[in-house]
């Protein structure tokens, strides 16, 4: 594993295209295989999981050598990230293998364990970061930096320092790049500064091990006060929704309006917590938080795509707009496709689920 590592370090661009042309090719697969959707699911899930074992592999490449020892530390700690990517590229397959083998209504079985699982893995998660809003539903690393204006010059320096000690985050390691673009111009010239670079950064190895202390639950609360309490409880809900869901549909059925109706609930009370607590000084929102609150608002839309919403009311709008737009040259042609692929996609759990 460690030699593909460096191998996929090393050929970074190389990768990148062997992936966009693996992608492209699952267009010309036969069309014997369009009569069982396995194995269309299941050469997409393989491509989804080896290119995102391929992005963490890049992405966790150390910036210098006094580096290799932070990344060590962190490689040794389970990638909550990276499994979460991992099961999304998996569950589709699952559902459609489960439904295959199983039946429709055996398959709510299997999607309760996938989405427990994933529950499970954003909860210890949150807990690791110190509780912070999850990005992407964990996908992506919050690394709670924030973008006022006020503090830009104070993170700056920080990253500076943390460059120091071996510890940089994205913006830290553009800095690092810069500085050490300098830094190999002056040595180039002046053969005294390569001496005293090298004396420095083994100064820098033998500095003893800083451990980044990451905020107790009850500290976290005892500190945030009430905005805190909102936050975390706006999170919980946020990850146990699709759970709920789930089991709700498991026991009275995808026709019952009580699962619609208590995820919606789950949903808008979890984020109505999570904007309010913004007011909390302690709790301002960094520009990706932000970005994240806006993008479960937009989530809130696959509501109308779930039965039986889409059964009573989505699916005749579509229909009615279809037959109104059918005779529009080329528009005409482009809608019907379009609600062809929104009502295939809308069998899926998995494509509306926005978990």
């Amino acid at each position: 594993m460690e030699a593909y590592k460096r191998w996929v370090r090393r050929n970074k661009e190389y990768v990148h295209s062997l992936e966009s042309l693996a992608n492209g090719l699952t267009w010309l697969l036969p069309e014997r295989f369009s009569e069982s959707e396995i194995v269309p699911e299941a050469v997409t899930s393989i491509l989804g999981i080896v290119t995102a074992v391929n992005e963490h592999i890049i992405e966790t490449t150390p910036t210098n050598p006094s580096q290799m020892h932070t990344r060590h530390m962190e490689a040794s700690s389970f990638p909550y990230s990276l499994f979460l990517t991992l099961m999304k590229d998996v569950e589709t397959l699952v559902e459609v293998v489960a439904q295959h083998f199983y039946g429709d209504d055996n398959r709510w079985n299997f999607l309760a364990v996938t989405e427990a699982t994933k529950v499970l893995a954003r909860l210890a998660l949150l807990r690791n970061s110190g509780y912070k809003m999850l990005l992407h539903g964990g996908e992506t690393t919050n690394d709670g930096n924030s973008t006022n204006e006020a503090e830009q010059q104070d993170v700056r320096g920080r990253l500076l320092q943390q460059g120091q000690n071996g510890h940089f985050t994205p913006q830290g390691r553009a800095l690092s790049a810069m500085s050490r673009f300098g830094e190999n111009a002056r040595m180039l010239s002046d053969p005294t500064w390569f001496r005293r670079v090298e004396h420095h950064q083994r100064a820098i190895m033998e500095l003893p091990e800083t451990e980044i202390k990451r905020p107790t639950m009850s500290s976290f609360l005892s500190e945030k006060g009430i905005s805190g309490s909102l936050f975390l409880m706006g999170e919980v809900m946020f990850i146990a929704r699709p759970l709920v869901y789930v089991l709700l549909i498991r026991k009275y059925g995808v026709k019952s309006w009580l699962p619609w109706l208590v995820s919606l609930s789950i949903d808008i009370i979890g984020m109505t917590s999570s904007i309010t607590c913004q007011k909390h000084p302690k709790l301002a929102l960094s520009d990706p938080e932000k970005d994240e609150l806006r993008r479960r608002k937009l989530l809130l839309a696959l509501y109308l795509m779930r039965d039986p919403c889409f059964a009573k009311y989505t699916r005749q709008r579509l229909e009615s707009t279809g037959k109104t737009l059918e005779h529009v040259p080329v528009v005409g042609f482009l809608t019907a496709k379009l609600i062809e692929l929104l009502v295939g996609a809308q069998t899926r759990y998995t494509y509306m689920s926005g978990s």
